[in-house]
């Protein structure tokens, strides 16, 4: 019986680890997404494009979360007269971020670890 605990907690254990490397990457990569369409917006190619989206991305890994890469993206906004709403940019960034588990889900299609082969089996 001990045995059987012991499976069902490694179980859960690697679904959580699993849920949470999922949510790290889709986070990262929907600050991305919504860099490089911001960047579009505000009128910047290239490296610079590029560059702008790795720093959403940055403040973001900072901790300080996705209500603060939405007020950086809004603050750029208004000082180049960008006329977008909060929610216009609340609203992409569900959409990136369903779009970021969408990509995901097609470049791991594999377990990424030893222990998450017991997830959905």
């Amino acid at each position: 019986m001990t045995d059987t605990l012991r499976e069902i907690e490694k179980g859960h254990e690697a679904k959580y680890k699993l849920d949470e490397e999922l949510r790290f990457k889709a986070q990262c990569r929907r600050d991305k997404l919504l860099g490089l369409w911001a960047a579009e917006h505000l009128s910047m190619t290239g490296s610079e494009a590029d560059a702008y989206a790795k720093s959403l991305v940055r403040l973001g890994l900072d901790g300080a979360g996705v209500d603060n890469v939405v007020d950086k993206v809004m603050t750029d906004f208004e000082k180049m007269g960008v006329n977008l709403t909060q929610m216009g940019v609340t609203t992409a960034v569900e959409q990136f971020y369903a779009t970021a588990l969408e990509q995901l889900s097609k470049d791991f299609p594999e377990a990424l670890d030893r222990d998450h082969v017991r997830v959905g089996d």
